[in-house]
């Protein structure tokens, strides 16, 4: 960098001289020959000074060369020296696997057992419901299975072979521990858990699951049937001896399956406006059928009251109304008579029998709302195959559902309607019955009376 700036400071005082000299105008002659005499010397003078300096800095070059020459040879060397290590060092290592080879022997085999069976074991035990017991204990096994890459020693065999036997030994014990279960709302709270064999765990909300790749035990998603959740709880309160329960031998997979079975509202939903209308159909007519009971029992008991004192006829109930009219027509010859109590009874046959057809009407329309049911499922059914074939069943399973619960729906509404009816008819039969018995006993007395 000197050199480089001593060239500019020379050139720069260069350009000085000359801009000054020109800026002088010479008055003759003879001091315009001076004037170049002497910018002559000083263009030499400067001349030289800038040789002297290019001299220097081709001898620092020259020195630059060369260091950069004794450094390039140097790393040959030191690369030369490197290959040949390495090639040496590549016989050593073939030499010394030949030599692992031969001293490991039938050892090499014994290896791979244990690896084997290492990995069985920690496919077997990370996925085990023991590890929400013994969380953490499948690290050892991971790393036998796949990182390890030489002879394991004594203890990590004795590892393998506490890890099997533990596993083993739990398989077969009911035992009770606390731990973290994690809530379905997110929150965790500690819980004690039953855990039976490495089938099922046991909380206070029924079964629970353990989750493998959180290490967190959580409740299942939906609780199977009532009566499942309930042997679970029995099991839970029990402190010894014996109580039965429902385990699941596929260490969970079954309560998998049980969280996707329909529950009986969403079956009962899945039959659409049909089943609404059907279970509507079912209430009104069982209210019908309710309330007819109920006040034609109030009159049957009436009536019996009514003939224990037929001499004092009562307008409160049908016989009494009746017994009221041939009162009042006593003196009416036979044929009149009669005539006047048909009256009586036709009067009282539709307060009688009010509301008894329309449950006959809903019992036979509710299995035909359900075969209609049946059809606009069927319907669907096909009009989703028509748009997107068979492939996926679960696509169809909506209007397959309709088609079946709204058939169930309809005879499951019919059956008690048909009860109701049956029940109430054969009421209102009852009472009819006595009207008319006691109607034409009346009349035959009125006509033995007349003839006598």
């Amino acid at each position: 960098m000197k050199p480089v700036f001593k060239s500019l400071v020379a050139a720069a005082s260069l350009a000085v001289l000359a801009t000054g000299a020109q800026a002088q105008e010479a008055a003759s002659l003879q001091d315009l020959l001076e004037q170049v005499k002497k910018n002559r010397v000083s263009e030499a003078r400067i001349n030289e000074q800038r040789e002297a300096e290019f001299r220097s800095e081709r001898a620092d070059k020259q020195a630059l060369l060369r260091n950069a020459q004794a450094q390039l040879k140097a790393e040959q060397d030191r690369g030369d020296r490197l290959q040949k290590q390495f090639s040496d060092n590549e016989v050593t290592m073939n030499d010394k696997a030949a030599e692992l080879d031969q001293a490991t022997g039938t050892l090499g085999e014994m290896f791979g057992v244990v690896r084997q069976a290492s990995s069985e074991a920690y496919g077997r035990i990370s996925i085990s419901i023991v590890s929400a017991q013994y969380p953490g204990r499948d690290d050892f096994l991971a790393e036998m299975s796949e990182d390890s890459k030489g002879l394991p020693n004594i203890h990590e065999l004795e590892d393998l072979w506490f890890a099997l036997q533990t596993e083993m030994t739990e398989s077969g014990q009911v035992v009770r521990f606390n731990t973290q279960v994690v809530n379905l709302d997110g929150g965790t709270s500690e819980q004690e858990v039953v855990r039976v064999g490495t089938f099922n765990l046991v909380g206070e909300n029924g079964y629970l699951t353990y989750d493998v790749e959180n290490e967190v035990v959580q409740p299942l998603g939906r609780q199977p049937d009532s009566h499942l959740v309930g042997s679970a709880q029995d099991l839970l309160d029990t402190k010894s001896g014996f109580v039965p329960f429902y385990a699941d031998p596929s260490q969970g997979a079954i309560l998998g399956l049980l969280k996707q079975k329909a529950t009986m509202s969403e079956r009962y939903h899945a039959g659409g406006v049909v089943g609404y209308v059907i279970t509507g159909m079912l209430v009104i007519g069982l209210l019908i059928g309710i309330y007819k009971l109920v006040t034609l029992t109030v009159m049957g008991g009436k009536i019996r009251s009514q003939l224990k004192n037929p001499g004092n006829p009562s307008s409160g109930n049908p016989l009494g109304r009746i017994l009221q009219v041939y009162k009042d027509n006593k003196d009416a010859d036979a044929e009149n008579l009669e005539l006047k109590l048909d009256e009586a009874i036709l009067k009282e046959l539709p307060s009688i029998e009010s509301g008894i057809n329309v449950i006959k009407i809903f019992a036979a329309i509710a299995p035909l709302l359900g075969l209609l049911g049946t059809v606009l499922g069927m319907i669907a059914t096909f009009q989703t195959i028509t748009l997107f074939g068979t492939g996926d069943p679960r696509m169809m399973a909506g209007s397959i559902s309709m088609a079946l619960v709204t058939t169930a729906q309809g005879i499951i509404a019919a059956l008690p309607l048909i009860l109701t009816h049956s029940i109430v008819a054969s009421r209102s039969k009852s009472i009819v019955h006595i009207l008319d018995e006691q109607t034409a006993g009346i009349v035959a007395a009125h006509t033995e009376a007349e003839k006598a």
